[in-house]
């Protein structure tokens, strides 16, 4: 697993250990970033459910201006900041070992992007998304990495699913702002 472009290129990243452990492909990693190539420069960055940091990461070394990651394993939080060092990107970063809904719950800052990816068929996928909308600026864009047979919900808060993408048995769900829509 490594950066795929950016300040950051080529740099190899390394992976918490574990079955529960479950790393974006590089397929689905480029996709999510084609998609929203042209608004990471400048913004601030959540990667909910961090695992290795790699989302995050990548949206770092293309220019987001900060990026916070959220996992609830001490594990992985510290192989976010292991790599994190490995890229040199540690100083525009924040690694917090929580629980992603408590923190949605309870924080003030707001996000122009949002990784969503937990585990699988567990629930918590929309869970964190009925939360998620309220910490988002309304230029701002939700991502969702999912299962094929996991449902979304058409709407989550001010946010309307745009479109989904579908790669093998993964779909990545992308919600916008109704008044970027014009909805």
């Amino acid at each position: 697993m490594r950066v795929i472009t950016g300040i950051a290129r080529g740099r190899k990243l390394q992976t918490p250990s574990g079955n529960d452990i479950r790393p974006t492909t590089d397929t689905v990693k480029e996709a999510v970033f084609s998609i929203i190539q042209f608004g990471i420069e400048g913004r601030a960055f959540l990667d909910a459910y961090a695992g290795s940091g790699q989302m995050g990461i990548e949206a770092l070394s293309r220019g987001a201006e900060r990026a916070v990651f959220l996992d609830s394993s001490r594990q992985a939080c510290e192989t976010v900041r292991k790599n994190l060092e490995a890229t040199g990107l540690s100083e525009n970063a924040v690694v917090r070992n929580t629980d992603t809904l408590s923190y949605i719950s309870g924080v003030t800052e707001r996000f122009d992007i949002v990784f969503i990816d937990p585990p699988y068929r567990t629930g918590l996928l929309r869970k964190t998304l009925e939360k998620v909308s309220g910490i988002m600026n309304t230029g701002g864009v939700i991502i969702c990495e999912h299962p094929v047979d996991e449902a979304v919900p058409q709407e989550t808060g001010d946010f309307v699913l745009k479109k989904n993408y579908k790669y093998g048995k993964i779909i990545i769900t992308v919600y916008s702002h109704k008044e970027v829509l014009g909805v």
